[in-house]
């Protein structure tokens, strides 16, 4: 037996003093209110309502009883208001500061949809998994190995030009013999600024022959963007940013980079509804391919910390 609706029914019938009226308050039929109120009875042993004439009228045990089922059922509402509530409280969820806010609105949109309400905070890779570490924010996306990805983006060169060729080699970034002829400088985001992703290219340049200079930590993404637009150096992007930012695009001929993600959060359910829910979603702000979840599946607490050292 349902007792809190069976004293939903016995509040709104004792109140009417009409099985037909407390049953069309309660908002179920008067045969439902009836049975109802007939199971809590037998369940409390004795009658709460006198049916002997017409007026419905609490018996005595009723009149005992009314006071502790208007307070069940009180509660009860208080719940259910305490739970909606619950539910509206928004998640941070720490994201890529690269993320293109159009697309985070899309998210936003979607989490909604799912009865989830998302406070985004744009970050660094590095301050998004501090923000993890320290529970300022619920999830976050942080930036792992290619391994360890949920979602991967991969990465190439974009510049103002278009490409001689379908991939770009880095041995055809090494300078002249002229010393007049411009050195062209890999730009990398700070997005990028992730050892999994700095160290492999600065290896690979070095083996091509390109001085240390050529390979540079830009201060953000749009000052590279500017760079790019407005000199021949190249920028270290995804395909969706330079389609954003309108520079020419062509994956690397090696070495193969890829930007990592996954989740991070406080409570496995979050992680699970990120990770699952929003996938298609978040991949659409990343830039990552739209496919199904990777195997990863998040982290929680107790796992190793997110991120890792860049």
């Amino acid at each position: 037996m349902d007792v809190v609706a069976a004293c939903r029914a016995f509040v709104a019938v004792s109140g009417h003093g009409s099985f037909t009226s407390g049953a069309a308050a309660a908002g179920i039929p008067q045969s439902v209110a009836s049975r109802r109120i007939a199971a809590l009875e037998k369940h409390f042993g004795a009658r709460l309502f006198d049916r002997s004439s017409r007026a419905v009228r609490l018996t005595s045990f009723g009149q005992d009883m009314l006071p502790s089922a208007r307070r069940l059922v009180d509660l009860a509402d208080a719940m259910g208001d305490d739970a909606e509530r619950a539910r509206m409280r928004p998640l941070r969820v720490a994201v890529p500061e690269i993320c293109p806010p159009h697309r985070l609105a899309d998210l936003v949109v979607a989490a909604r949809r799912q009865r989830m309400h998302l406070e985004v905070r744009p970050a660094g890779p590095q301050e998004r998994a501090r923000l993890c570490r320290t529970l300022e924010v619920g999830a976050g996306i942080v930036a792992v190995p290619e391994a360890a990805a949920a979602w991967r983006v991969p990465l190439g060169l974009a510049a103002r030009t278009p490409f001689p060729a379908p991939t770009v080699f880095l041995e055809t970034l090494r300078s002249g013999r002229a010393r007049t002829q411009a050195r062209r400088r890999i730009l990398v985001q700070p997005e990028d600024d992730v050892a999994h992703l700095r160290d492999p290219l600065t290896r690979a340049g070095q083996s091509a022959g390109l001085v240390p200079a050529q390979v540079t930590v830009a201060s953000s993404l749009v000052d590279a963007a500017a760079a790019a637009l407005d000199s021949p150096d190249l920028l270290l992007c995804s395909h969706q940013q330079a389609e954003d930012f309108g520079l020419h695009w062509r994956p690397l001929a090696g070495p193969r980079l890829l930007r990592g993600y996954d989740v991070a959060a406080g409570v496995r359910e979050d992680l699970d509804q990120i990770g699952t829910v929003l996938y298609g979603d978040i991949a659409r702000c990343l830039g990552a391919p739209d496919g199904h979840p990777g195997s990863a599946g998040g982290r929680a607490p107790g796992d190793r910390s997110p991120g890792g050292p860049a």
